[in-house]
């Protein structure tokens, strides 16, 4: 079969939708088109409500209803009677419809095709009913992809998944520009700044209280230190309780004297725009409180595209930051998040090594080799289906 016509068919939620599932399967799909330089668009079978129906019109959109579970089904008929070779079926809780997702198993029960299942969320101790459908929709797809190293362990350990049948790619990036940090560097006035830079919708389980606490010591020694904090108030947050917890950070730098040294963009960020402003940084943090964090979105970016970083010693910067230890800090230690400040802003050639570390590890990381690695798993399942298929018959 040549490169040409392999067609792989994306479940997802998808672009236009803002959420960081549907712009990981944009960038994963764009990424696979490139390496296998598809003549036609791979079908996107776009996981949407029916208030979100309206934003899929291109030919290649399927969308899908979540919460209808017969829509599943026809779907896995519509795309057994196609040309697609493939499903890519990315899955995270919440996009499909039935208890604990359940309703994806309608879609896979049905499907004839090879699938290969990207696992966004593993979790170390699986509970139920989430545990079984997971189980189940490991159980019938073809291959496993995860995208940190501990989850192979875990859907092992939990599953009895067959350790072959899984396969670790790390979550795609950017590739670094260097025009784009200068210029964005001058477009928010931090030429004369040294940036820590945070992204995220605003919530308590971010740990900003631990640099801003930080920051009140560190900037005695480094007085152009500056903290950017981006992102919208999480909308549940904002449902419950409005812009109370901004309200109260923003008590707490006037508490630390921080006025000059904290700033806060309180505004969704096109992705675009992040990838700049993670690219114009000098240090990217993640002091998250939470250890059973298997993926970060925002970690990954900043690890390929070169930036120095640290971060609380949660899973998946654990992996992602193998030996790089001394870039992991504990959570709830100011005195060791200020010392660790001081150090790397006092002394360049330090935190020039650790842009050195850190770059090693995110050429891997970057679209361009991810979207190269993801196409020969899907090819290489493709062509294992087809050749138990041929021993069947």
């Amino acid at each position: 079969m040549s490169p040409k016509t392999f067609q792989i068919a994306y479940v997802s939620t998808y672009v236009p939708k803002k959420c960081g599932l549907a712009t990981y399967t944009h960038h994963l799909r764009e990424a696979v088109r490139v390496a296998h330089n598809g003549i036609f668009p791979d079908p996107i079978v776009a996981m949407c409500n029916e208030d979100e129906l309206e934003l899929y019109n291109e030919s290649f959109h399927y969308p899908l209803l979540k919460n209808d579970k017969e829509e599943y089904r026809k779907m896995a008929d519509y795309l057994n009677r196609s040309a697609v070779d493939i499903i890519s079926l990315q899955h995270e809780f919440g996009i499909f419809g039935g208890e604990a997702g359940s309703y994806a198993l309608e879609l896979l029960n049905r499907l004839n095709k090879p699938v290969v299942t990207t696992f966004h969320t593993v979790f170390e101790d699986p509970q139920e009913p989430y545990a079984a459908v997971q189980a189940e929709i490991a159980n019938r797809s073809d291959r496993i992809h995860v995208m940190n190293r501990k989850a192979i362990g875990y859907l092992n350990d939990n599953f009895g998944i067959p350790l072959e049948k899984i396969s670790y790619i790390p979550h795609g990036t950017p590739v670094p520009s260097k025009a784009d940090r200068i210029r964005t560097r001058s477009e928010y006035g931090w030429e004369q700044r040294k940036v820590v830079f945070q992204f995220g919708l605003l919530s308590r389980s971010k740990g900003v209280e631990l640099i801003l606490r930080s920051m009140a010591a560190a900037v005695k020694a480094v007085p152009d230190l500056l903290y950017v904090l981006a992102g919208q108030t999480h909308p549940e947050v904002r449902k419950h309780e409005g812009e109370a917890y901004r309200e109260e950070l923003n008590a707490l730098i006037e508490e630390l004297g921080l006025q000059h040294h904290v700033r806060m963009i309180d505004r969704y960020i096109p992705e675009e725009e992040l990838t700049s402003l993670l690219q114009a940084c000098d240090l990217y943090v993640t002091p998250y409180p939470g250890m059973q964090q298997i993926t970060s979105g925002t970690l990954a970016y900043a690890v390929g595209l070169g930036r120095p970083v640290l971060s609380t010693p949660y899973i998946y910067a654990k992996d992602l930051l193998q030996g790089c230890e001394e870039l992991l800090l504990p959570y709830g230690d100011v005195e060791a998040w200020g010392v660790k400040l001081i150090e790397l802003f006092s002394y360049p050639e330090k935190l020039k090594l650790c842009e050195k570390m850190v770059a090693d590890i995110g050429k891997s990381m970057q679209w361009p080799v991810v979207g190269q690695e993801y196409l020969q798993l899907l090819e290489r399942t493709a062509a294992e289906k087809r050749w138990r298929m041929a021993d069947v018959i």
